[in-house]
């Protein structure tokens, strides 16, 4: 079931998402499944003002990110493990051994994959923020991706490697061929899922995760069978629905 918040523009579209992360994080040990790129770095900013304006303590929070590119190191400035430090962990309290983030070195992909659902077993994420590519896909899982998959190695299709250039110098022959993922079986276990969205780049995606029929051609739109799930849009990316 979708709760849809339309907003006037990027900065209202984080604030409406801090607000829920700003609940989610006021439980005991909250966990909390954290998502990359540009949609969520506005909400990242508003918990780390929060916490230097506020006092509010992230120590007890315990994470799990989406995704890792396979192939190169988590000190590459374009890994997702630098991404998260930069934009969010190293403004916050939140202890390291708290930070979960798969390995993508590309040492053994298989075996990682394997590792990080079984440390996720042992949790129940709180909140699983999420934003939407042009394709539907949520996290890695790129379209064609069964809709019951748990943490597993995707390759990525030109369409998710081109858009992810622009963090590889516009170069797609730097961007990674492949990335560990949460499943989006996975995913659908968190207890409240919040997808940030904005542009009318994103709006055919979002038509298809909340009008469209559940199919593997959106992966998004097995959302439709979660039971708590709010969409923070701005207009452009909300046009056609």
């Amino acid at each position: 079931m979708f709760n849809i918040i339309i907003a006037e523009n990027y900065d209202e579209v984080s604030r409406e998402a801090f607000k829920i992360m700003k609940e989610t994080v006021k439980k005991d040990n909250p966990v909390l499944g954290l998502a990359t790129g540009s949609s969520p770095i506005g909400l990242y900013k508003k918990m780390i003002a929060d916490h230097s304006s506020n006092g509010t303590s992230y120590a007890k929070c315990v994470t799990f990110n989406l995704d890792e590119y396979v192939g190169i190191s988590r000190t590459h400035d374009q890994s997702y493990w630098t991404f998260m430090h930069e934009n969010l962990f190293n403004g916050l309290d939140i202890p390291e051994e708290n930070i979960h983030i798969p390995v993508g070195d590309g040492t053994d992909e298989e075996a990682e994959c394997l590792k990080y659902e079984e440390q996720m077993k042992d949790y129940t994420v709180d909140l699983q923020v999420l934003g939407i590519g042009a394709d539907g896909h949520i996290g890695f899982n790129e379209p064609g991706t069964p809709l019951d998959s748990v943490t597993h190695l995707m390759e990525l299709t030109e369409v998710t490697r081109k858009d992810n250039a622009r963090f590889f110098d516009d170069d797609i022959n730097k961007v990674p061929t492949h990335a560990i993922t949460m499943g989006l079986g996975t995913i659908m276990r968190s207890k409240k899922i919040i997808v940030i969205a904005t542009s009318d780049h994103k709006a055919d995606a979002i038509y298809g995760m909340i009008k469209g029929p559940v199919s593997t051609d959106c992966p998004a739109s097995v959302l439709q069978n979660h039971p708590d799930v709010t969409v923070i849009l701005d207009r452009a990316a909300a046009s056609r629905l």
